[in-house]
């Protein structure tokens, strides 16, 4: 009865003693350990001897970091603190450097260029570019050398003669000529100031056949007269001006028959048949006199006889491999796709490269002096027979009636689309009109129209 009591209502429990029971043999060890007691605070000073001064992450007692006024950045920072900016910083230099570099280059280039030709042009039009400009003769040139006079007219060349459109690409423009409207002229040079693009399209032409490879040339476009002189030209003032331009032009005629024909070097014979509809209308004939990395593209030989003279064949044999193409045409350069792009548009057209060194100019200079003069051989001889005509115009009018036929078969398809609507607007309205009833019957009708018209087609087929 007293140990029920006890459980319920407790009693003094006996005093734990200090030695460890069976069930906590495993605590053992830490029955002896001395309660922790808290440490010591001594309200002294530390002496200097004994501080230890703080150093901030990264610093050691051997090269402490002096805290100085926020301003003073050289007496807490380090040169090698800002080597990445460094880094950046060079190549930035760099960058900007290849970039000027490239660009004054390629400016000094297309300069030089334009005072080696600028002779040729001086000598056969009025007007080149919107100058006022006395350069140096082809006399000059020849006497003087090209380095020297190159040099010398290279710092005369104004910004009026050549305008830069890009820092690769420089264009000029003459005018003031018989037989010759105008004449635009377009250099293409490497892009000297981006190193990695020229390295980029040299690796994209290596790998793909499609992809041309960079180069240096120059571009030249002439458009000739042929015979619309009193409409291009602008008459020197009021109705008598006009008169005196009509009857100046009325005996002389700067008009001659259409064709294409082209002196192509072989290198770039595949990319001009690809890239131009014109080429593709002729047909390739390597010729006896001409050199062997020379062919003539022609669509008739009696043309190719009339064009390749003595003095052509002359010129492109000093020419050499700097010759692209020589070009005859009055094409278009893409395909036609409407009846209006067919009208013939008559352009003599030059492509050279540009060598590397500017002391090989001279040799391209007859081509270029007797491209201008190809204008006058035309005006005055390019009239063939008629049975040549008709061969060269049976191309032409077989894409013409293809293209007409295009045409007639897209305007019956507007025709037809017109008459489907106007005749569902007239039968909604006659629906408006009518009665439920009306409309019931009325669509029955139609219903039975349809049906009677498929029987129709179906016993035909059968």
């Amino acid at each position: 009865m007293a140990d029920l009591y006890n459980r319920i209502f407790g009693a003094q429990k006996p005093i734990a003693s200090s030695a460890p029971s069976a069930d906590d043999a495993d605590f053992a060890d830490f029955a002896g350990a001395p309660d922790p007691s808290p440490a010591s605070v001594s309200p002294s000073t530390p002496s200097p001897a004994s501080a230890q001064p703080a150093f901030p992450t990264g610093g050691n007692a051997a090269s402490p970091v002096t805290y100085t006024k926020w301003y003073r950045i050289w007496e807490r920072a380090s040169p090698k603190d800002f080597t990445t900016e460094a880094f950046v910083f060079l190549f930035l230099v760099i960058l900007v450097a290849v970039h000027l570099w490239g660009t004054r280059t390629n400016r000094r280039k297309a300069k030089t260029w334009l005072s080696t030709h600028l002779p040729v042009l001086e000598k056969e039009f009025a007007v080149v570019g919107t100058k006022v400009h006395k350069p140096p003769t082809l006399e000059d040139v020849q006497a003087s050398g090209l380095r020297k006079a190159a040099g010398e007219a290279e710092l005369d060349v104004p910004e009026e003669l050549l305008k830069e459109k890009t820092n690769n690409e420089y264009i000029t423009y003459a005018t003031g000529r018989q037989n010759v409207a105008f004449v635009d002229i377009k250099l293409s040079l490497f892009k000297r100031y981006n190193p990695l693009v020229v390295l980029g399209e040299s690796a994209l032409s290596f790998l793909f056949e499609s992809m041309p490879a960079p180069v240096e040339k120059v571009e030249a476009t002439l458009y000739p007269f042929d015979g619309k002189e009193a409409s291009l030209v602008p008459p020197p003032g009021g109705k008598q001006g006009q008169d005196l331009l009509e009857q100046r032009f009325k005996n002389s005629s700067s008009g001659y028959d259409g064709f294409v024909w082209a002196v192509v070097n072989k290198d770039v014979m595949k990319q001009l048949r690809d890239e131009r509809y014109d080429v593709s209308l002729t047909t390739t004939k390597d010729h006896p006199k001409l050199p062997n990395w020379a062919t003539v593209v022609s669509e008739s030989s009696e043309v190719t006889d009339f064009m390749l003279t003595a003095d052509l064949i002359q010129a492109v044999e000093e020419a050499g491999d700097q010759l692209e193409y020589l070009l005859v045409t009055d094409q278009p350069v893409d395909k036609p796709q409407k009846l209006d792009e067919t009208t013939p548009k008559k352009r003599i057209l030059l492509s050279l490269r540009l060598p590397s060194s500017p002391l090989a100019y001279t040799a391209s200079l007859p081509l270029f002096s007797l491209f201008f003069t190809l204008a006058d051989n035309l005006a005055s001889s390019a009239h063939f027979r008629p049975e040549v005509l008709r061969k060269i115009r049976q191309t032409r009018d077989d894409e013409i009636r293809k293209l007409r036929r295009v045409d007639e078969d897209e305007k019956a398809d507007e025709r037809s689309l017109r008459r489907d609507k106007e005749k569902k607007e007239k039968r909604d309205r006659e629906l408006g009109r009518l009665g439920a009833d009306e409309q019931r019957k009325y669509l029955e009708k139609e219903r039975e129209k349809e049906r009677k018209k498929s029987e129709k087609k179906m016993s035909r087929k059968a």
